[in-house]
C-alpha cells in the first residue's frame, strides 16, 4: 500500500517561457536593475526578491519550474 507517487506540476512551453522571460527582462530594464544578473541570482538562490514586483514580473517568473528554465537555456545555449 506504501506506493511512491509522482507529483508533476505543469511544463511550461518554451515559448511560454520566452513570453514570460521577456516580460520579466523588460520589467527590470524599466527599474533600472541589469535585469541579467537579476535572473542569474534568482536562478541560483530561487530567492524572487531579486526580481521586482513591477508589472507582476515576480509573479511571473514564479510560473515557470526552475529546473526547466535551466534546462531550456542550456539547450538553447548549445543549440541542442
Amino acid at each position: 500500500m506504501d506506493k511512491t507517487r509522482q507529483f508533476s506540476i505543469g511544463q511550461s512551453s518554451p515559448a511560454d517561457m520566452k513570453e514570460i522571460m521577456d516580460a520579466v527582462y523588460a520589467s527590470l530594464v524599466e527599474k533600472g536593475y541589469d535585469p541579467i544578473m537579476q535572473i542569474v541570482g534568482y536562478i541560483l538562490s530561487e530567492d524572487p526578491t531579486y526580481i521586482t514586483n513591477h508589472k507582476g514580473a515576480r509573479s511571473l517568473i514564479t510560473r515557470i519550474d526552475r529546473d526547466e528554465l535551466l534546462r531550456e537555456l542550456v539547450r538553447n545555449y548549445l543549440d541542442k
